[in-house]
């Protein structure tokens, strides 16, 4: 359980006061010039941002001149919360994250998105828990990390149970906390993504109850930030280009990425090549699409429907579509 302790938990309000004042320290280049320095945010499940972290050469290829920092984070919402302060300059989240801070007023733009297995998250219960369907879950306390991938697929579980979030108790925790608070049986249930959700399986005794294949397709989000995007459209398509270049590498280096993820994720190599088996190969970032935005949108009109943000908002305004393959 060490390793799950050392994710801290970062609130928000706290991210909110350091990390202004950390982007007020940061000038943005000129973009006539190379970036000085280039930020990028990543979650433990951002495989690719862990090779270019390992495999510097990679980044190099396309930034020679270019300072690169790399800072981590439990989830996707606090990880935009930094980047909207212009504290980093990119970062991989799933589909909930960018709506969240969107419908906040969050300086946000989608770059690329990133397919994912539909078994990347779930809901999982202890072994041997008397729940065995969706049903069940009414009056139930459920730990899910408030404006993540989880809680979207939270919402469409209770949807597909005939179910409203009144008739559930969230309680909204990151992934470490509610890890404990699972082992310790003080939530009912979790709902959770890759690597943590085969930690819990393999080492917690949890089984899933639904996973996202039984729900339409949903995707992870490169994203930056407009004043970013609108001074450097160039050096968006090479991170992008970048990125690729390290999922092809994962491809080719089957081995050495397996020892890089369990070492990075601080699981044994057995959960780590379980996680490695639900990605794409390679799992590529692509230009934003209109069938993309638009199941983005779905996702936001029905959060604004069931009172989850506070406006309704329009996905494709937040969209970059100059990217490049």
């Amino acid at each position: 359980m060490a390793y799950l302790k050392s994710w801290a938990t970062l609130t928000l309000a706290t991210m909110s006061v350091g990390l202004t004042a950390c982007a007020e320290k940061k000038a943005e280049p000129n973009a006539t010039t190379d970036i000085q320095t280039l930020t990028i945010g990543f979650q433990k499940a951002s495989l690719s941002s862990i090779v270019l972290k390992s495999e510097q050469e990679l980044l190099k290829k396309q930034f020679p001149n270019t300072q690169v920092q790399w800072r981590e984070f439990p989830a996707g919402p606090q990880m935009l919360e930094a980047l909207s302060v212009g504290a980093i300059d990119f970062g991989s989240v799933g589909n909930t994250p960018p709506v969240f801070a969107q419908a906040a007023n969050k300086n946000i733009t989608y770059v690329g998105y990133e397919n994912i297995h539909p078994k990347w998250q779930s809901v999982l219960v202890p072994q041997d828990s008397d729940i065995q369907t969706i049903e069940q879950l009414k009056g139930k306390r459920i730990a899910v990390q408030k404006g993540s991938s989880a809680h979207d697929l939270l919402g469409r579980v209770l949807q597909k149970a005939n179910l409203k979030w009144s008739d559930i108790q969230p309680i909204w925790l990151a992934p470490a906390d509610a890890r404990a608070a699972f082992d310790k049986k003080s939530v009912d249930a979790w709902v959770i993504w890759e690597p943590f959700l085969s930690a819990a399986e393999v080492e917690g005794k949890a089984r899933s109850i639904v996973d996202g294949s039984s729900f339409e397709t949903t995707y992870n989000f490169l994203i930056s930030r407009p004043d970013f995007v609108k001074a450097h459209p160039e050096e968006v398509k090479k991170f992008i280009s970048v990125s690729n270049d390290a999922a092809r590498w994962i491809v080719d280096h089957p081995q050495e990425t397996l020892k890089l993820y369990s070492q990075a994720i601080g699981l044994n190599e057995n959960i780590a090549q379980r996680v490695l088996d639900k990605r794409d190969k390679p799992s590529l970032i692509h230009n934003m699409t209109d069938s993309v935005t638009q199941a983005q949108q779905q996702i936001a009109d029905r959060f604004y429907t069931e009172q989850l943000i506070p406006q309704k908002i329009d996905v494709q305004h937040a969209v970059f579509n100059g990217a490049s393959q």
